[in-house]
Parts: structure tokens; C-alpha cells; sequence
């Protein structure tokens, strides 16, 4: 008896088992066919693309001799190493988040800290506030050519009220980028303001209700209250401002065409303008590469530092 058992428990386990895996393979059969979409868009628009980009960093592929591409090894990041334009617009697109990330991210907390309070007209101010956000960059930098317009532009119409003469703004090397930055702010301080907003509306009453009964400042409120309670959101913030300032290029291109005297070339325009201006897409794929790694360099130096503990 023992001798016909076992087999028939080994024959029992095994169906359980194959059963188990079928429905398993069913289930990833299911979940897969739902990604499938989303991996056939992904590979087109992010996969393949990169893959390309790796290739043609190391080749001498001209746009307009597609059939004569040469593998040339090291050429281009030597080359790119000695280039003292490609240092320029690094330098040019590092000053532009040095000063955007402040400014924005200071503007944007203090109008979702005035519109976090109960007033009259708040909703108003909340879409007049987010509307730059959903105008096309293109237009944006249009309207603000003819704001900043050194003979009829609105702005120094305004700054003459006050005697102030008028300024070049776009036509400066030394105001040009200072211009960017505040239009760049101004375009997209809407978006981080309402996620502030959201941060500070799930902030608990009942922690600034005993603060005040204890007697503790507003400041102190803001510092050790508001601002710790914040860091998930600051954070996350911080982490999607720093990757969209690297990767500046609208702006540049039409307000000043990274000029006036390549003030304002970010590396994302001078490798627009190799690849499809000069169509020199073997060394403006290794300027993508060799921009890739430095933002993700950054990128990870900047999680490492923010990095909240457990």
C-alpha cells in the first residue's frame, strides 16, 4: 500500500504544481500584454534611440551621407575635449541651475505660502499663477522678446517711470542669461508652486494650533515646522527642477540664439545645432553621451545628499 501511495502523492504534487504555473503564466501572460504598449512606445522614443546615439558617438556620421558612416573609436570625445564651446555652453547651462533652482524654487514656496491662507480670490491667483505652465515655451519666449525689447518693450517703459534708463536685456552679454533665468522662473514656478501647496495643505492644524499656544514665533513656526514637514516635497521638487534646468533649450534658441557672444549657448542648443544645423551627428551624439553621464553624475550626488534617513 505504502509502495502505491507515495507515487500517487508525487503524481498529485506535481499536477498542483503545473496548475500553479499555468495560472502564473496566465497572469504574466495578461500583465505583459497590458505593458505592451507602453514597451513598444518605450523602446521607439527611448530604448532605440539611445542605443543609436551610443553607435554614432563613435563614428563620423554626416546627415547627408547616411550611407557613409565610419567607425572612428575615441575621435570624437577627443575632439570634444578640445572643444572650448562645448566648455562654454556646460559652464552657461551650470550658472543657468545655479541661479533657476533658487529663484524658483524661493518663488514658488512663498506664493503657495500666501495662497495656502483663506482668502477671498485664491482660486484666481491659482490659475493666473499655473497658466505660464501650460503656454508653449515657444510662445512664451516670444512674448517675452517683446516685453524686454530695448526700444518699445513693456519693461523699459516701466523702468523709465522711475529714470531708470533703458536696459539691453537680451542684446548683453552680461544681461542676457540674468533674463533667461528670470523668464524661465516665471514660466515655471506655477508647476512647483501648487505641488507646495499640496505639501502644506497635508501639514496636521493640530501641530501649528499647540505651537501658537505655546507661544512660538511665526518664523520659528515656518523653520521648525514648516519646513521639515515639507522635505518629502521639497525633495521631490528639487530632484525635477534640477533635471529640466539641465536640459535648457527652448529659451536660448529663440530669444537670443545663444548669443550675444555664445553668453547664453547651453550644451543642449550647441548639440541641437551640431546634429541638425551643421548635421555633424557623430559628434553631437557624443556630446549626448558625454552630457548623459555629467547629468547623471549630478543627479546621483544629489539623491546621495538629499537621501532622507530612516
Amino acid at each position: 500500500m505504502n509502495n502505491v501511495q507515495v507515487p500517487e502523492a508525487k503524481v498529485k504534487v506535481k499536477k498542483k504544481r503545473r496548475t500553479k504555473q499555468k495560472i502564473h503564466w496566465k497572469e504574466n501572460l495578461a500583465a505583459y500584454l497590458f505593458l505592451a504598449p507602453a514597451l513598444v512606445i518605450l523602446s521607439i522614443f527611448l530604448i532605440i534611440p539611445t542605443l543609436r546615439t551610443i553607435f554614432y558617438a563613435f563614428t563620423d556620421f554626416f546627415l547627408l551621407r547616411p550611407d557613409e558612416i565610419t567607425f572612428i573609436g575615441l575621435d570624437n570625445f577627443v575632439r570634444l575635449f578640445q572643444d572650448e564651446l562645448f566648455f562654454r555652453s556646460l559652464m552657461n547651462t551650470l550658472r543657468f541651475v545655479v541661479y533657476i533652482i533658487p529663484i524658483q524654487l524661493g518663488a514658488a514656496l512663498g506664493l503657495a505660502l500666501l495662497l495656502n491662507k483663506q482668502r477671498k480670490g485664491n482660486l484666481f491667483f491659482k490659475v493666473a499663477i499655473f497658466s505660464p505652465v501650460v503656454v508653449s515655451l515657444a510662445v512664451v519666449s516670444v512674448l517675452w522678446i517683446n516685453l524686454l525689447n530695448p526700444n518699445s518693450g513693456l519693461i523699459n517703459s516701466f523702468l523709465s517711470i522711475f529714470g531708470i534708463p533703458a536696459q539691453p536685456f537680451l542684446t548683453s552679454p552680461n544681461q542676457a542669461l540674468f533674463a533667461i533665468v528670470a523668464v524661465s522662473a516665471w514660466q515655471g514656478a506655477g508647476f512647483q508652486m501648487l505641488i507646495f501647496l499640496a505639501g502644506l495643505q497635508n501639514i496636521p492644524r493640530d501641530v501649528y494650533e499647540a505651537a501658537y499656544i505655546e507661544g512660538i514665533t511665526k518664523w520659528k513656526r515656518f523653520f521648525y515646522i514648516t519646513l521639515p514637514l515639507l522635505r518629502p516635497t521639497s525633495i521631490f521638487i528639487f530632484t525635477t527642477t534640477l533635471i529640466a534646468a539641465f536640459g535648457l533649450l527652448v529659451q536660448p534658441m529663440i530669444m537670443t540664439q545663444g548669443g550675444p557672444l555664445n553668453s547664453t549657448i547651453t550644451v543642449m542648443f550647441y548639440m541641437y545645432r551640431t546634429g541638425f544645423t551643421d548635421r555633424h551627428v557623430g559628434y553631437a551624439s557624443a556630446m549626448a553621451l558625454m552630457y548623459g553621464l555629467i547629468v547623471g553624475l549630478v543627479t546621483f550626488v544629489q539623491r546621495q545628499l538629499v537621501k532622507e534617513e530612516v
